[in-house]
């Protein structure tokens, strides 16, 4: 705030006329202004604006030898009559405005004359960087009363200025002060809804993290149990080398069990219809043709002619699963071994050769051999010299027509050529 003047003083400054009692700056020279040689009028900015209110209490109570005790405007007032001679306080305040601002004053040595001076003053007020710039500009050799008015003027306006300009960032405070606590009403109950998110989500996490916990150790010791359990089949397999051979022959058997109560079930049905046909005929008057008797009695038991194989092994390849029985059934009772290959489909193809080189007879039926088989074994019948019959009809009684031939062959006993020869007869 800048102290009163006595209009006769100010209206000469104005019209850049020094006041009585007042002489002119030095234009001469190199030595710099002290405090004590400014005018009055020039004491009252430079301690408001070049000296902080905490700084020039510090000196003012330096200077006294205590702590000063006055209000701000008393300390200001104070100083500003002490500026006037050469004293303690002034000295003190003369020191700090030399070390506050040395580099301005540093930079204002470049200014050889007034107007170089002034430029540099205004370049300071445009970067709104005064207090040093005014102390260094005020102080300087160049600065004659002309630029000292002008430098008084424009620190009273600029005071001015600052003055509206606080005013306005006072009431510009005060709205963000009450904006600002709305908003940190608001960022508290927003703390407090993220704070109970936070404790909520916590608590899921923690219970997620047990659930993972818990089936991660359930996962462990299934996998050790697996682990433990293939070991374990390990030393069994290795203990049993025949595992394997057991495992196939024990499907082999559940498979032959399955077959057999297939021709249990067929045994009976035809011991059932046997039955029924016996029963028939005998209730037939005692004068009906045999002819009649023989259609009537159509399904009964056949049994086989007297033609023997000498125990040859006979060599069954292909034919329906379910007629095995009835094929070894058939070739046992003209005193022959009986051998079975599918033909490729379930057994192996390897153990076919084999079978082949131990068989005195073969009979391929065709209708249920696979295309591979068929031709070995024509190949094999045909390079060693095995006697064999090819049969279209998977059945019983084409497996009867085939070792007709070929005991008929062996024993010189001549053959028909009818395909429908019997080799059984009905009784």
């Amino acid at each position: 705030m800048m102290c009163d003047h006595d209009a006769k003083q100010a209206f000469s400054l104005h019209f850049h006329a020094p006041g009585p009692g007042h002489d002119a700056a030095a234009t001469t020279g190199s030595r710099r202004r002290r405090l004590w040689d400014l005018p009055q009028q020039c004491h009252c900015p430079v301690v408001g604006v070049c000296l902080p209110l905490e700084t020039l209490s510090r000196l003012a109570s330096k200077a006294l030898g205590g702590k000063a005790i006055a209000s701000d405007y008393e300390v200001h007032v104070g100083a500003v009559a002490e500026c006037v001679q050469r004293n303690r306080l002034s000295e003190l305040m003369q020191n700090e405005l030399d070390r506050r601002y040395a580099r301005k004053i540093r930079d204002f040595r470049s200014a050889k004359n007034t107007q170089a001076l002034q430029d540099m003053w205004v370049e300071a007020v445009r970067q709104s960087d005064v207090s040093g710039a005014f102390w260094a500009a005020l102080t300087h050799p160049r600065c004659d009363a002309v630029l000292q008015e002008t430098l008084c003027r424009d620190m009273h306006m600029i005071q001015h200025q600052a003055g509206a300009s606080l005013r306005t960032d006072i009431t510009r405070f005060n709205a963000l002060q009450h904006e600002n606590g709305i908003l940190t009403r608001e960022l508290a109950k927003a703390q407090e809804r993220a704070t109970r998110i936070i404790a909520e989500k916590s608590t899921e996490i923690a219970h997620l993290t047990t659930q993972v916990f818990r089936v991660r150790a359930e996962s462990i010791a299934k996998d050790s149990r697996i682990a433990f359990l293939t070991e374990d089949m390990a030393v069994l397999k290795a203990s049993l080398p025949d595992l394997e051979t057991i495992t196939r022959l024990q499907k082999k058997i559940e498979q032959m069990a399955l077959r057999q109560s297939t021709v249990d079930e067929q045994n009976a049905r035809l011991r059932q219809e046997l039955a029924s046909a016996r029963k028939l005929l005998a209730a037939l008057p005692n004068d009906t043709s045999e002819a009649a008797k023989a259609v009537i009695a159509g399904h009964a038991e056949p049994c086989i002619v007297p033609v023997h194989l000498h125990h040859k092994t006979v060599l069954c390849v292909g034919g329906r699963n379910g007629s095995i029985a009835s094929y070894r059934d058939i070739i046992e009772r003209v005193g022959g071994r009986f051998a079975h290959h599918d033909g490729g489909l379930e057994d192996s193809p390897n153990v076919l050769d084999a079978n082949l080189a131990a068989a005195d007879l073969v009979i391929c039926q065709t209708g249920c051999i696979s295309h591979n088989a068929y031709w070995k074994v024509k190949d094999f019948c045909k390079r060693n010299g095995k006697r064999c019959v090819f049969v279209e009809n998977p059945s019983a009684t084409s497996l009867m027509r085939g070792l007709q031939q070929i005991s008929a062959t062996d024993s010189d006993i001549p053959a028909t050529n009818d395909r429908s020869a019997p080799l059984m007869t009905t009784t």
